[in-house]
């Protein structure tokens, strides 16, 4: 049977991360084609006419689609299990994008109040300004979500595992709950990454990524994802905020993330793998007051974890004791690991979330979240366990 024929849908994972929405060009290259072109030619004007009224399907502008996205949005759908991928420039662009397309003045939005500090910034601060109610919600308490999803909702909001402190939300119980008060529930699936957790078959309507942490995975490039299989949000909401507002993704992060996606689950396993490792490692050793990671059966989630996710994650976050004064001695004394706030690359990067990601929050909100001053999040990349174990020991000794 010719190649051209088989059908994506048959294929196991590996085989779709390899070959899944490769579009050869008459050129028939090997690697997929990088298309750097802000524009498109026609051979009449008939021809530029159907294409703008919808008559006929083909490239007009890369702020619109571009070939190397295409492949790169049709791939990660494949990963996703989704009918549709919209790439974006950045992940941050996808948070909004999915939000602001759907929301008009005198909309509710139910959130879980453990986000990351950019995300928290758009539904707190910015959607009120265009007459947008929102209510933030203990993500782990079903109760909480019940009473905010007892009056008419538009959008649900939540990341799980969360950022910072690994918080696991239900999410399959919080969907059900959305979609009884008329709700569209959106995942930030970012640590979890489409690897580990599967949103659309636990009952999400849209998923989304910042491409810029696993997907390329070596802290190259920007960029955000937003997938689902909606196709009334995709038609009326999405398309149109998207082709207006402009927050495309470039053809060159387009190809380096696209790259990436070949290698995504043999890099994730072994994340968790090591993660696993450095968290059984950080537990009970002297210096060290918690652990945070949904692998370890101390997590208090641990069992909701294991029933969405395949593994624990790739990060483990551990209070250092001695509040802020002690994780940053600890951190100074890091020798193999980076101090960054980026996550999901092949290097092992650490930060402090309280004066970094989530700095704009104040103490006691930041106490109500777990985010210490102690805290520490780990970003746990592809050395060897055992070379991370010893720079983490040498920094706690």
């Amino acid at each position: 049977m010719s190649g051209k024929k088989l059908n994506p849908d048959q294929w196991r994972q590996s085989t779709r991360l390899v070959r899944g929405g490769t579009e050869r060009s008459p050129f028939s290259e090997t690697s997929e084609g990088l298309f750097l072109t802000s524009g498109y030619v026609y051979d009449t004007p008939e021809e530029a006419e159907a294409a703008f009224t919808g008559d006929i399907e083909r490239y007009m502008y890369s702020r619109y689609a571009n070939p190397t996205l295409t492949m790169f949005e049709k791939r990660l759908a494949l990963l996703e299990g989704a009918e549709t991928c919209v790439s974006t420039s950045t992940g941050m662009a996808a948070v909004f994008a999915s939000l602001a397309c759907q929301l008009q003045a005198g909309d509710r939005v139910v959130a879980s109040r453990a986000l990351f500090g950019s995300c928290l910034h758009i539904i707190r601060e910015i959607l009120p300004k265009y007459g947008i109610e929102h209510v933030l919600v203990d993500g782990t308490d079903l109760e909480q979500w019940k009473q905010a999803l007892s009056k008419k909702t538009k959008c649900v909001f939540l990341e799980s595992p969360s950022n910072p402190c690994l918080e696991i939300i239900d999410i399959r119980a919080v969907c059900d709950l959305a979609h009884e008060a008329g709700a569209l529930v959106i995942v930030d699936n970012v640590f979890a990454t489409p690897v580990l957790q599967r949103p659309l078959e636990l009952g999400a309507d849209i998923v989304m990524y910042s491409g810029t942490k696993h997907i390329d995975g070596q802290g190259r490039t920007m960029g955000g994802a937003i997938l689902t299989n909606n196709a009334e949000f995709v038609e009326d909401c999405l398309v149109p905020f998207f082709r207006h507002t402009g927050p495309s993704l470039s053809p060159f992060n387009a190809w380096v993330m696209l790259k990436g996606l070949e290698t995504i689950d043999l890099r994730v396993a072994r994340h968790s793998e090591n993660a696993h490792a450095v968290a059984e490692f950080l537990s009970g050793h002297k210096g060290i007051t918690k652990v945070l990671y949904p692998g370890l059966e101390s997590h208090p989630q641990h069992d909701l974890a294991m029933s969405q996710m395949s593994s624990g994650s790739t990060i483990v976050s551990f209070e250092v004791d001695g509040r802020k004064e002690g994780a940053f001695k600890f951190m100074n004394g890091l020798g193999l690991i980076d101090i960054s706030n980026n996550l999901g690359d092949a290097k092992s990067l650490t930060t402090h979330p309280a004066t970094t990601t989530h700095h704009k929050l104040g103490p006691e909100e930041r106490q109500a979240l777990g985010i210490t001053d102690g805290l520490v999040r780990l970003s746990v990349g592809l050395e060897d366990a055992e070379d991370i174990k010893e720079d983490l020991g040498r920094a706690l000794g």
